[in-house]
């Protein structure tokens, strides 16, 4: 196969350590040349956000504030939205829970990571993974018109959905799924960790009502994340984390507390400034590649990687919905006959080569993905865990190269 290009834009090269390949990406990405240089530049200037009156402190608060307008703008954030920084998409998804309405009933379906399966509340409703997108259309239509028949329709719903897949890399039906919440009066959230590294996300254009992301998987890993969202469940909401900032008055009397609205009553204590700044400068070079150009680089490494591995006797690729579906540049599989941690020890310790073993994560899907694979390769010697090789920004074909060439001495 002939070589690929590598990323056109010095801004959005990673970092990374010669002679190691990285294949984890969508557990955590590397580092990207524009949020390293970012802190870099702001570091000298390091001090205290919305606490100061000094230069240094001047400086730190607008650059915090612009990161938070340049994110939002990213991911196409309405005027009127609440742009809450937080550690990652799990802090994020957290803070919404914390934040329903009493009553509030929760959407999602079991093929979702734990971070958008954990944090709602007792009485939510778990679909089942369906077989194909228009399937997890017709199950949300009739779940919401089950819902809305049987309990108070004065409550409010909150439908939870992933973009996409952190097992397989496939393209969850977001707007469609949009159009079905709103139709039934039900609200929706994007958990969008796996599909903003990989693809344009504008909240806007899908009609989601909330959003979350990771700088960690944004090629940020300065421990930062955010929730995007309509203001009014936020605003009434107690604070996430109570303490200083989040207040617009404290009294003598211990609840003599008033508690300010916007963003800020969710960011109690000192904010994570340099992670702002970091997951921001991502936004900005990423807005301002071709991003078009990109996609398409990634669909020949990821093309070229599920051929190879398609290609090999024992190892066999899982999948939701099937071998055509949109994905980004996720694929899970295993090796027949032999331990999924162990191969990934062999190909860390022989080849040089990361990639991710387990369960993701996502235990009741990755669990059900292998028993599909079992039935459909009629195999009785797949392990009980999987492997996954995840790709982006940096990512060559040498690199697939060398992780099929590893798999087949492996296997």
């Amino acid at each position: 196969m002939p070589a690929l290009a590598s990323s056109p834009s010095a801004a959005l090269d990673v970092l990374g350590v010669p002679g190691e390949i990285n294949l984890d990406y969508a557990a955590t990405a590397p580092c990207a040349r524009a949020a390293a240089d970012a802190v870099t530049e702001l570091l000298p200037w390091y001090a205290s956000v919305h606490r100061g009156a000094g230069a240094l402190s001047r400086r730190c608060t607008l650059a915090y504030e612009r990161a938070r307008q340049t994110v939002g703008d990213f991911l196409g954030a309405r005027a009127d939205d609440h742009v809450v920084f937080t550690r990652n998409t799990t802090d994020a998804l957290n803070l919404l829970a914390r934040s329903l309405p009493a009553g509030t009933t929760v959407v999602t379906f079991a093929g979702e990571h734990h971070a958008n399966l954990l944090p709602w509340p007792r009485g939510s409703v778990r679909l089942p993974v369906p077989a194909d997108p228009a399937g997890a259309v017709r199950a949300l239509a009739a779940a919401l018109t089950e819902l809305r028949r049987d309990s108070n329709p004065a409550l409010p719903v909150l439908v939870a959905v992933t973009g996409a897949s952190n097992v397989t890399g496939e393209l969850w039906p977001v707007a469609e799924l949009a159009r079905v919440a709103h139709r039934h009066g039900a609200r929706i959230v994007l958990d969008a960790a796996q599909l903003a590294p990989h693809a344009l996300v504008d909240k806007q254009a899908l009609d989601v009502d909330y959003l979350a992301v990771s700088g960690h998987k944004l090629y940020a890993p300065f421990g930062a994340g955010v929730l995007v969202g309509r203001a009014d469940w936020l605003d009434a909401a107690p604070p996430y984390l109570a303490g200083g900032g989040a207040t617009s008055h404290v009294g003598p009397a211990t609840h003599d507390v008033a508690w300010t609205t916007g963003p800020a009553r969710h960011e109690g204590g000192t904010p994570n400034l340099l992670g702002a700044v970091a997951l921001a400068a991502v936004c900005a070079a990423l807005a301002d590649a071709d991003r078009a150009a990109l996609a398409a680089h990634e669909q020949a490494l990821l093309a070229r990687l599920r051929a190879g591995l398609a290609a090999l006797p024992h190892v066999v690729e899982l999948r939701t919905f099937g071998p055509d579906a949109p994905r980004v540049g996720i694929v899970s599989f295993v090796v027949a006959g032999q331990d999924s941690a162990t191969v990934a020890a062999r190909l860390a310790a022989e080849h040089h080569i990361g990639v991710r073993d387990g369960l993701f994560c996502a235990h009741p899907l990755a669990r059900r993905l292998l028993d599909e694979a079992a039935t459909r390769t009629g195999r009785r010697d797949l392990p009980s865990t999987a492997l996954r090789a995840s790709i982006g920004l940096g990512s060559t074909a040498a690199q697939v190269d060398r992780l099929l060439a590893a798999l087949a001495e492996v296997a």
